[in-house]
């Protein structure tokens, strides 16, 4: 072929080579591990909050644009003020873990933003905590019903960032401690003292009162054992008894005895010789 024929078809390839290296980054792209990407397409229809893109390798044009969205579990730690039922402030240490749902992520994209953390998780979180805590005293928080209100807070949160226009999926809250005001803390421990002191010596009365009902039904029973042998001990049955066990002695050969006469209930008088 003749250079200058090959020449133009060189130059065009050389050129197209060199604008798609300069475009590459726009081109192709990489979701990695753990992520999920939204694309907003410039002239064909804006966010397409439907197709998310998956980890691996991809191809869009130039003009459009993805958007990363980590959807492995985080975390957020924060401190809270709140309120009790009777205005007193106890102060609160959270752990919340969390993470987009990953076919909702356009979604999120669309409402919040990257930023969604902080213009959702931590709001709402704080919003409930502080909702469901409002219910109840500093002595029911900090030690009756902390359980309570814990699964309480937890299910709440659930509900309002796992709704359809949230899109997050908590996966679970943690309290990692309740501080109230010293003066509050020690009149509910206190309080907390006196009451088990109090079920303490309830227990040690049920208990005396248990033995004493014992004893008194033991007693009735052996009262009535020996009124039924003390009726059946008539004279005739004394005697015949008396008759018996002299025979036995008599028959044993280590035993001897001397029978005097009778003794004036008419049983033999029995004299062992030791």
């Amino acid at each position: 072929m003749d250079n200058k024929k090959l020449l133009p078809i060189v130059v065009t390839l050389l050129i197209a080579i060199i604008i798609i290296v300069s475009l590459s980054s726009s081109i192709f792209f990489t979701i990695s591990p753990g992520e999920v990407g939204v694309i907003f397409r410039k002239f064909s229809g804006g966010l397409d909050k439907e197709n998310i893109y998956r980890e691996g390798f991809h191809v869009k044009s130039p003009w459009n644009t993805i958007y990363r969205y980590e959807i492995r579990e985080n975390k957020v730690e924060e401190k809270i003020d709140v309120l009790d039922k009777n205005a007193l402030t106890i102060n609160i240490d959270i752990t919340a873990r969390f993470r987009p749902i990953p076919q909702r992520v356009g979604y999120i994209h669309e409402r919040f933003g990257e930023g969604y953390v902080d213009k959702l998780v931590i709001p709402e979180v704080r919003s409930t905590v502080r909702k469901v805590m409002g219910q109840y005293s500093a002595e029911e928080i900090y030690s009756t019903k902390r359980a309570e209100i814990e699964a309480l807070i937890k299910s709440e949160s659930v509900k309002a960032l796992g709704s359809e226009v949230n899109n997050i999926e908590l996966v679970e809250l943690l309290f990692r401690s309740i501080a109230l005001p010293d003066q509050i803390k020690k009149a509910i421990e206190a309080k907390l003292q006196q009451e088990q002191e109090a079920l303490a010596y309830q227990f040690r009365l049920e208990k005396e009162k248990s033995e004493a009902e014992r004893k008194r039904i033991a007693a009735e029973g052996e009262a009535r054992a020996n009124d039924i042998i003390n009726s059946s001990l008539t004279n005739e049955l004394l005697k015949m008894r008396g008759i018996e066990a002299t025979k036995e002695l008599s028959n044993s050969e280590n035993t001897k005895v001397i029978i005097v006469g009778n003794s004036k209930d008419g049983l033999p008088i029995i004299l062992g010789d030791n």
